[in-house]
């Protein structure tokens, strides 16, 4: 199984760790031939205006919007989250949209209001040690999409389809069991 990871700015080089550690060859996504072959992509956290204007630049926009959208299985970590988005709170710019929710950035506050947090994640998995850095959260969602974790009623994580949505960063602990509910959709 590959995964493509993107890797133009954030915290790509720790899913990737977590990802290789659970039997999976990835690659980083620099260039549009590095989509080739892949079964499933990490958007991961970092700063998304620039990975929006990035993915443009590069010429990976609408060729991942395009794959997503046709089932590419997708783990979006807090700025992946805001790339896959439909809307954006108080903000015109759309990115990638191709999960239905609306999101609050920076919800949680500034990076010095970090913190970290006992979530649930899902059916099965309990006390999942969430790292929220500068979070958004979902205020809103569409059709189809599932809650899969709160945080004082707060949304911050779902499912739509075969895309994962999470506000935190599960590539900021130890803890695989969310990487490897990722590669389990991937098989599926």
């Amino acid at each position: 199984m590959k995964i493509g990871i993107l890797a133009v700015q954030g915290a790509f080089a720790e899913h990737k760790k977590i990802l290789e550690s659970l039997g999976a060859e990835c690659v980083e996504i620099r260039q549009l031939k590095d989509l080739d072959g892949i079964d499933g992509l990490v958007l991961p956290g970092g700063e998304s205006t620039v990975q929006g204007q990035l993915l443009h630049k590069l010429g990976l926009f609408e060729p991942l919007a395009n794959a997503i959208s046709h089932g590419l299985p997708t783990l979006a970590t807090c700025a992946g989250l805001i790339l896959l988005a439909e809307s954006i709170d108080n903000d015109h710019r759309r990115h990638l949209s191709t999960l239905p929710v609306k999101v609050k950035r920076n919800a949680y506050g500034r990076q010095l209001g970090s913190f970290k947090k006992n979530l649930q994640f899902g059916e099965s998995i309990k006390d999942f040690p969430a790292v929220f850095i500068r979070a958004p959260y979902i205020e809103d969602f569409g059709r189809g999409v599932e809650i899969l974790s709160q945080l004082d009623g707060k949304i911050v994580g779902v499912r739509y389809q075969k895309q994962i949505g999470l506000a935190f960063h599960p590539e900021m602990t130890e803890d695989r069991r969310i990487h490897e509910e990722f590669l389990k959709m991937v098989l599926d």
